[in-house]
């Protein structure tokens, strides 16, 4: 029998491409022939391996890797290997993995340059780690002048940790410094000044934005003026916006059609929902998720339950499968009305429908049982949210024990706290309330009774 051919360093690339199981790739990037003799690995089989680790958060095996990439004398690596480390870094939360690598990009024989630093900015900002900002930027002169992304990123994270004037400031500084702005700037910008009800700023901005610098508005800009618009019911005012997406030949997508929508129900102006519907087929926009949400909502606001399960079966016609908000939209609507059975039952019928119940949804179906002292139900979904590890809200939590203990229903009592026990969430505050509400009952005048009964059951639990 013929040995088999060896594999080359060009098919190993091909090999490693075609492979999607991580754990295979590594082993056939580590054994790619049983030749003992050293294997020629080039640049581009280090970046195949690399990548496919740190999408799969293999960070222990892909630092195994830069190791061996470190070694290399036959050729130093690019910035972008080190640049795309930093980001898997930042995506997976690992802040001080992704400053390592930043530091240790010179033992690569590699030089840093803006492009690293800014993946290290990005994935701070990944990681709110905003007060690791400055420590970083202050030896940036050393090998990089800022760009305009730098100067984007920052400005992003002042707008997301809440210093709307300090990215102000930022732009300021990026224009001393003759950086041209982008429509990436602009549109963090306006954003958040239309998220601040600064709309007038935002409106001059956006002026600016191409009379000063020539740059042209994207359909995100729209989206944020006519979202803040909606917002002070200047709807208007927002179609005249749509007006200008429309003649300035940018495409309307579903989010602003939706935005529209939702705004149009806010204020009573239900009939031109329909109205924007046919519009929006006739412009080749297909209504999404998001879209049907906003009808669901408009409709439960309007109490017109009928209607938003008709949003639902559209949906399902449409081949527009709802999800979860869909559902948690009608069952707290129907919660607040005291529809507690239909919202039960829409709840149970969920998983039925494709779409299963998130914490979200077990909080609002507990507390909405809870509220109309529907307290079989509410213990049964106790437990499956235990089960699940969705903790209930503590108001949500202390309702209940109140309830059961004006109820007298001592058994259940002790069942639930029990079960809250097991899921190390019971506190001082819900045993006291429980044993001052019981006492408080004719029938037990004091607590030891009780205490007996759930000391039977607590003898081998730990309570937190």
């Amino acid at each position: 029998m013929n040995p088999p051919i060896p594999i080359s360093p060009f098919r190993l690339c091909s090999l490693l491409r075609l492979q999607n199981d991580p754990k295979l790739a590594l082993q056939l990037f580590q054994n790619p022939n049983p030749d003992p003799k050293p294997f020629r690995y080039t640049h581009l089989s280090y970046d195949l391996i690399i990548t496919k680790l740190g999408r799969a958060k293999m960070f222990h095996e892909m630092e195994q890797i830069l190791s061996q990439l470190r070694q290399e004398t036959r050729f130093s690596p690019k910035e972008i290997i080190l640049c795309n480390v930093i980001s898997f870094y930042g995506r997976a939360r690992l802040p001080d993995r992704a400053i390592q690598t930043f530091e240790s990009i010179p033992e690569f024989r590699c030089q840093r340059s803006v492009k690293s630093l800014n993946s290290l900015l990005n994935a701070l900002l990944n990681c709110k780690e905003f007060d690791k900002f400055d420590e970083i930027l202050a030896g940036i002169g050393k090998f990089a002048s800022p760009d305009v992304c730098t100067y984007n990123i920052l400005i992003k994270a002042f707008c997301e940790n809440g210093s709307l004037g300090d990215a102000r400031n930022v732009f300021d500084e990026m224009l001393r410094k003759r950086v041209c702005p982008n429509v990436v700037t602009f549109t963090t910008l306006i954003s958040e000044l239309c998220a601040n009800s600064r709309l007038d700023e935002a409106f001059r901005l956006k002026d600016d934005m191409v009379r000063v610098f020539n740059v042209k508005p994207n359909a995100f800009v729209y989206a944020s003026l006519m979202k803040g618009l909606c917002g002070v019911n200047e709807l208007s005012l927002a179609f005249e916006l749509k007006e200008e997406m429309v003649k300035n030949k940018i495409r309307l997508d579903s989010g602003i059609y939706s935005t529209l929508i939702a705004a149009l129900f806010k204020v009573e102006r239900k009939d031109e929902v329909f109205v924007i519907l046919k519009e929006m087929t006739e412009n080749g926009c297909k209504p999404d998720t998001v879209t049907y949400n906003s009808m669901i909502s408009g409709f439960c606001n309007d109490k017109n339950f009928e209607a938003a399960y008709g949003v639902l079966e559209e949906m399902v016609e449409k081949g527009c499968k709802p999800d979860v908000i869909s559902y948690n939209v009608i069952i707290n609507a129907l919660c607040k009305e005291g529809k507690w059975r239909e919202a039960y039952d829409l709840f149970e019928d969920m998983p039925r429908r494709g779409c299963s119940p998130d914490l979200r949804a077990y909080r609002i179906i507990f507390d909405g049982l809870c509220e109309g002292m529907q307290f079989n139900e509410a213990a049964f979904v106790l437990d499956e949210m235990l089960f699940k590890g969705y903790p209930p809200m503590s108001a949500g939590k202390a309702k209940f024990v109140e309830g059961l203990c004006q109820e007298g229903s001592l058994e259940l009592l002790c069942k639930v706290l029990i079960s809250l026990v097991k899921g190390h969430i019971v506190d001082g505050d819900t045993w006291s309330l429980a044993v001052s509400k019981v006492c408080k009952k004719e029938e037990l005048s004091n607590g030891s009774e009780l205490v007996d009964n759930l000391l039977k059951d607590f003898e081998t639990l730990p309570i937190r």
